[in-house]
Protein backbone atom coordinates (compact mmCIF):
# COMPACT_ATOMS: atom_id res chain seq x y z
CA UNK A 1 0.00 0.00 0.00
CA UNK A 2 2.81 2.13 0.77
CA UNK A 3 4.54 1.77 -2.60
CA UNK A 4 1.58 2.02 -4.52
CA UNK A 5 0.60 5.70 -2.86
CA UNK A 6 4.70 7.19 -3.32
CA UNK A 7 4.54 5.50 -7.12
CA UNK A 8 1.36 8.08 -7.49
CA UNK A 9 2.89 10.82 -5.33
CA UNK A 10 3.64 13.43 -6.69
CA UNK A 11 7.23 13.74 -8.22
CA UNK A 12 8.41 17.13 -6.41
CA UNK A 13 6.72 16.01 -2.93
CA UNK A 14 8.40 12.60 -3.32
CA UNK A 15 11.46 14.28 -4.33
CA UNK A 16 11.42 16.54 -0.97
CA UNK A 17 9.89 13.42 1.03
CA UNK A 18 13.19 11.32 -0.06
CA UNK A 19 15.67 14.43 0.02
CA UNK A 20 14.08 14.67 3.81
CA UNK A 21 13.85 10.84 5.16
CA UNK A 22 17.78 10.53 3.41
CA UNK A 23 19.13 13.50 5.31
CA UNK A 24 17.10 12.58 8.65
CA UNK A 25 18.53 8.90 8.06
CA UNK A 26 22.36 10.56 8.17
CA UNK A 27 21.82 13.05 11.41
CA UNK A 28 19.88 10.63 13.32
CA UNK A 29 22.33 7.98 13.28
CA UNK A 30 24.60 10.49 14.11
CA UNK A 31 23.11 12.18 17.49
CA UNK A 32 20.36 12.46 19.34
CA UNK A 33 17.44 13.27 18.17
CA UNK A 34 17.22 15.79 21.02
CA UNK A 35 20.53 17.44 19.37
CA UNK A 36 19.31 17.80 15.67
CA UNK A 37 17.27 20.87 14.66
CA UNK A 38 14.80 20.31 11.86
CA UNK A 39 16.51 23.87 10.30
CA UNK A 40 20.06 21.05 9.78
CA UNK A 41 18.05 18.41 8.58
CA UNK A 42 16.00 21.02 6.03
CA UNK A 43 19.50 22.35 5.17
CA UNK A 44 20.85 19.41 4.53
CA UNK A 45 18.11 17.87 2.50
CA UNK A 46 17.97 21.70 0.60
CA UNK A 47 14.73 22.23 1.44
CA UNK A 48 12.63 24.75 3.19
CA UNK A 49 12.16 23.86 6.73
CA UNK A 50 7.95 23.67 6.70
CA UNK A 51 9.00 20.96 4.32
CA UNK A 52 9.20 18.49 7.49
CA UNK A 53 5.91 19.74 9.06
CA UNK A 54 4.66 19.47 5.45
CA UNK A 55 5.24 16.20 5.11
CA UNK A 56 5.70 14.59 8.43
CA UNK A 57 4.06 16.67 10.78
CA UNK A 58 7.01 17.14 13.25
CA UNK A 59 10.85 15.81 13.71
CA UNK A 60 9.46 13.29 15.42
CA UNK A 61 6.87 12.05 12.83
CA UNK A 62 10.32 12.52 10.72
CA UNK A 63 12.69 10.19 13.06
CA UNK A 64 9.27 7.45 13.45
CA UNK A 65 9.32 7.42 9.38
CA UNK A 66 12.97 6.91 9.22
CA UNK A 67 12.57 4.07 12.11
CA UNK A 68 10.01 2.73 10.16
CA UNK A 69 12.41 2.42 7.07
CA UNK A 70 15.33 0.71 8.65
CA UNK A 71 12.73 -1.43 10.57
CA UNK A 72 11.52 -2.40 7.02
CA UNK A 73 14.96 -2.83 5.67
CA UNK A 74 16.33 -5.23 7.88
CA UNK A 75 13.04 -7.58 7.91
CA UNK A 76 13.70 -7.73 4.19
CA UNK A 77 17.23 -8.93 4.58
CA UNK A 78 16.24 -11.43 7.56
CA UNK A 79 13.43 -12.78 5.62
CA UNK A 80 16.04 -13.62 3.27
CA UNK A 81 18.26 -16.00 5.62
CA UNK A 82 15.61 -17.51 7.82
CA UNK A 83 14.22 -19.63 4.19
CA UNK A 84 12.52 -22.74 5.53
CA UNK A 85 14.15 -24.53 2.89
CA UNK A 86 17.55 -24.07 4.98
CA UNK A 87 18.54 -26.22 7.51
CA UNK A 88 18.71 -24.12 11.04
CA UNK A 89 22.65 -24.07 11.06
CA UNK A 90 22.41 -22.91 7.52
CA UNK A 91 19.41 -19.96 8.79
CA UNK A 92 22.15 -19.02 11.40
CA UNK A 93 24.98 -18.67 9.39
CA UNK A 94 22.94 -16.78 5.80
CA UNK A 95 21.95 -14.20 9.02
CA UNK A 96 25.40 -13.27 9.59
CA UNK A 97 25.67 -12.60 6.28
CA UNK A 98 22.51 -11.18 5.98
CA UNK A 99 23.31 -8.33 8.52
CA UNK A 100 26.15 -7.81 7.06
CA UNK A 101 24.40 -7.23 3.76
CA UNK A 102 22.14 -4.75 5.22
CA UNK A 103 24.64 -2.82 7.19
CA UNK A 104 26.63 -2.74 3.70
CA UNK A 105 23.62 -1.49 1.74
CA UNK A 106 22.17 0.80 4.57
CA UNK A 107 25.04 1.85 7.27
CA UNK A 108 22.94 4.85 8.74
CA UNK A 109 19.91 2.22 8.84
CA UNK A 110 22.59 -0.17 10.42
CA UNK A 111 23.75 2.32 13.26
CA UNK A 112 20.05 3.15 14.11
CA UNK A 113 18.84 -0.05 14.78
CA UNK A 114 22.14 -1.59 16.41
CA UNK A 115 23.15 1.69 18.25
CA UNK A 116 20.16 3.85 18.49
CA UNK A 117 20.83 7.10 19.99
CA UNK A 118 18.94 8.36 23.25
CA UNK A 119 14.70 8.54 22.50
CA UNK A 120 15.00 12.59 23.94
CA UNK A 121 12.38 13.43 26.69
CA UNK A 122 9.20 13.55 25.30
CA UNK A 123 6.74 10.82 24.85
CA UNK A 124 6.62 10.19 21.47
CA UNK A 125 10.15 9.46 21.29
CA UNK A 126 10.19 6.92 24.28
CA UNK A 127 7.21 5.56 22.79
CA UNK A 128 9.23 5.19 18.72
CA UNK A 129 12.44 3.61 21.35
CA UNK A 130 10.01 1.09 22.85
CA UNK A 131 8.41 0.26 19.80
CA UNK A 132 12.15 -0.35 18.16
CA UNK A 133 13.37 -2.66 21.21
CA UNK A 134 9.80 -4.75 20.45
CA UNK A 135 10.70 -4.82 16.72
CA UNK A 136 13.81 -6.17 17.30
CA UNK A 137 13.35 -8.61 19.58
CA UNK A 138 11.03 -10.42 17.48
CA UNK A 139 13.34 -10.16 14.68
CA UNK A 140 16.08 -11.76 17.42
CA UNK A 141 13.17 -14.50 18.00
CA UNK A 142 14.04 -15.68 14.81
CA UNK A 143 17.43 -16.46 15.51
CA UNK A 144 16.42 -17.98 19.31
CA UNK A 145 13.95 -20.07 17.04
CA UNK A 146 16.84 -21.46 14.55
CA UNK A 147 19.19 -22.31 17.88
CA UNK A 148 16.27 -24.30 18.97
CA UNK A 149 15.74 -26.34 16.19
CA UNK A 150 19.30 -26.88 15.67
CA UNK A 151 19.58 -28.08 19.50
CA UNK A 152 16.19 -30.23 19.05
CA UNK A 153 17.98 -31.91 15.39
CA UNK A 154 20.87 -32.97 17.32
CA UNK A 155 23.17 -30.15 15.17
CA UNK A 156 24.10 -28.18 18.30
CA UNK A 157 24.40 -29.42 21.70
CA UNK A 158 22.07 -28.45 24.49
CA UNK A 159 21.76 -24.25 25.13
CA UNK A 160 20.41 -21.68 26.27
CA UNK A 161 19.11 -20.53 23.46
CA UNK A 162 17.73 -16.95 24.12
CA UNK A 163 21.38 -16.05 25.82
CA UNK A 164 22.94 -17.80 22.58
CA UNK A 165 21.33 -15.54 19.95
CA UNK A 166 22.22 -11.99 22.34
CA UNK A 167 26.00 -12.93 21.90
CA UNK A 168 26.00 -13.47 18.45
CA UNK A 169 23.92 -10.68 17.81
CA UNK A 170 26.00 -8.68 20.13
CA UNK A 171 29.21 -10.12 18.52
CA UNK A 172 28.19 -9.51 14.84
CA UNK A 173 27.00 -5.99 15.89
CA UNK A 174 30.64 -5.38 17.57
CA UNK A 175 32.64 -6.85 14.33
CA UNK A 176 30.24 -4.56 12.15
CA UNK A 177 31.49 -1.42 13.75
CA UNK A 178 34.64 -2.14 13.23
CA UNK A 179 34.16 -0.65 9.74
CA UNK A 180 33.58 2.57 10.95
CA UNK A 181 36.44 3.32 12.88
CA UNK A 182 38.98 6.47 11.79
CA UNK A 183 42.07 4.70 12.86
CA UNK A 184 44.15 1.78 11.39
CA UNK A 185 42.21 -0.68 13.23
CA UNK A 186 39.09 -0.24 10.34
CA UNK A 187 38.14 -3.14 8.46
CA UNK A 188 37.60 -3.66 5.01
CA UNK A 189 34.11 -6.11 3.84
CA UNK A 190 36.03 -8.85 3.39
CA UNK A 191 37.36 -8.45 6.79
CA UNK A 192 34.28 -8.65 8.52
CA UNK A 193 33.29 -12.00 6.07
CA UNK A 194 35.57 -13.07 7.59
CA UNK A 195 35.31 -11.85 11.17
CA UNK A 196 31.85 -12.89 11.42
CA UNK A 197 32.37 -16.43 10.06
CA UNK A 198 35.33 -16.65 13.05
CA UNK A 199 33.01 -15.45 15.47
CA UNK A 200 30.37 -17.39 14.58
CA UNK A 201 32.57 -21.08 13.71
CA UNK A 202 33.82 -19.99 17.77
CA UNK A 203 30.86 -19.50 19.29
CA UNK A 204 29.40 -23.07 17.67
CA UNK A 205 32.39 -25.37 18.25
CA UNK A 206 34.45 -23.53 21.07
CA UNK A 207 38.12 -22.86 21.05
CA UNK A 208 39.19 -25.66 22.97
CA UNK A 209 40.20 -29.13 22.53
CA UNK A 210 38.68 -32.23 23.86
CA UNK A 211 42.22 -32.90 25.12
CA UNK A 212 42.58 -29.44 26.48
CA UNK A 213 39.11 -29.60 28.33
CA UNK A 214 40.02 -32.93 29.55
CA UNK A 215 42.89 -31.42 31.29
CA UNK A 216 40.59 -28.49 33.33
CA UNK A 217 38.99 -31.19 34.70
CA UNK A 218 38.90 -31.68 38.34
CA UNK A 219 41.85 -34.37 38.90
CA UNK A 220 42.93 -33.80 35.12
Amino acid sequence: MATTQRARMDPRKRRTMDALLRAAEEVFSERPVDEVTVEEIAGRAGVAVGSIYNHFGSKTGLHAAVVARALAADQDYMDGAYLPERSPVAQIRAAADAYLRFYLDHPDFFRLLAFPQSPGRYPAGRELSSRLVRTVTEQNERLVAALRAAVDRGEVRPVDAEEVATVLWATWNGIISLAWRPDRLRHSEDDLRRLLATATDVIAHGLLTEAAEGSDAPGG
